[in-house]
């Protein structure tokens, strides 16, 4: 499935709790199914509704896990800086965040790891993991559990989405060192749009490249009434979308504006792509933060990983690991 991060595939429904019919509402077999793993279990009190106060207050807490044996829990602080190298957990083949050339790894979460590292004063290793079913597999593979294979778990995992109903959930992880948001936006062909990008409502008759599966691809499908669904080109990756774009074959592409501005920056300013952000009527979250996770027993950890994070923003080291690769790093909440 599409969408690493979103992962798309970890957050891939994370903003189609719509006031409109798309396929993340309209094709659910049973409607009563939440729409992402975002999605309260219980229903909030009046008191939470009317307050916003802590979106935990309803939560019932889940029964207690059995413990997994010690040789794949993650290691604590101490044992980390003792050995000399810390592990983390990075999407694989995603671009701009992370993949392999030449056997090195790159991208800019590999470089916000290796800024976590250098804080610790380790040397970073990373395991490049593909994308499960939803976030709550991600995390249970590559941080508090192990798979079947007794793979390892990573001391930290790069590129989680933070919410905090979800965190209420997930128990065993530590969310937190936010780095980033991430929003999405449409990048076009000048030729095409030569007085401005495009909205939504002009799918109905032009064509936007989109990643299949993605937050992009269920919203401009299910978009008024799927109207604009007609318009919609899907691509295996965000990168064939923008290669089409480039080549003339679609009018647009829409996806994570990080990605897109990747893709701008390698096709140059010859291949006459712009990138916007418009309103997007009916997505309830077009923007959400980035952070880290990391194994609930080990919290002196997840607060040295955070603290590392939060010297990188405040001294403009990870804006610069954006910049290099074209991007505009939007600071996060925090």
């Amino acid at each position: 499935m599409a969408g690493r991060g979103a992962t798309f595939a970890l957050f891939a429904v994370l903003a189609l709790a719509v006031a409109l019919p798309g396929p993340a509402l309209a094709q659910q077999a049973q409607p009563q199914a939440p729409l992402s793993p975002f999605a309260v279990t219980n229903t909030p009190s009046a008191g939470t509704v009317a307050g916003k106060q802590d979106p935990c207050a309803d939560y019932v807490p889940q029964a207690k896990p059995q413990n997994a044996s010690r040789d794949i829990v993650g290691q604590d602080l101490d044992q980390i800086v003792e050995r000399g190298f810390m592990t983390f957990a990075v999407y694989d083949d995603f671009p701009p965040y992370s993949w392999q050339q030449d056997g090195q790894p790159q991208g800019v979460d590999v470089e916000i790891a290796r800024l976590i590292a250098d804080e610790l004063g380790v040397t970073p290793r990373f395991t490049f993991v593909m994308a499960g079913e939803n976030l709550e597999t991600d995390l249970r593979l590559n941080i508090w559990q192990g798979s079947a294979l007794n793979a390892p778990v990573s001391n930290v995992m790069m590129r989680v989405p933070y919410d905090s109903h979800f965190a209420c959930r997930v128990e065993q992880v530590v969310f937190n060192g936010q780095y980033a948001e991430e929003s999405i936006a449409i990048a076009y062909a000048e030729k095409d749009y030569p007085d401005g990008g495009p909205v939504p409502a002009y799918f109905r008759i032009d064509t936007v490249g989109v990643e299949n599966d993605s937050i992009s691809d269920f919203y401009l499908t299910g978009f008024a009434g799927g109207q604009t669904a007609a318009g919609v080109r899907r691509f295996p990756k965000l990168a064939d979308a923008m290669a089409a774009l480039a080549g003339g074959e679609v009018m647009a592409a829409m996806g994570p504006r990080g990605q897109l501005e990747y893709w701008i920056a390698r096709l140059g300013p010859d291949a006459g792509i712009a990138l916007h952000q418009p309103p997007l009527p009916g997505l309830a979250k077009s923007r959400w933060t980035l952070g880290t996770g990391e194994h609930f027993a080990h919290r002196p950890l997840a607060y040295a990983v955070d603290d590392a994070i939060a010297a990188g923003l405040a001294d403009g080291r990870i804006a610069a690991i954006f910049g290099k690769f074209g991007m505009t790093h939007q600071a996060p909440q925090r």
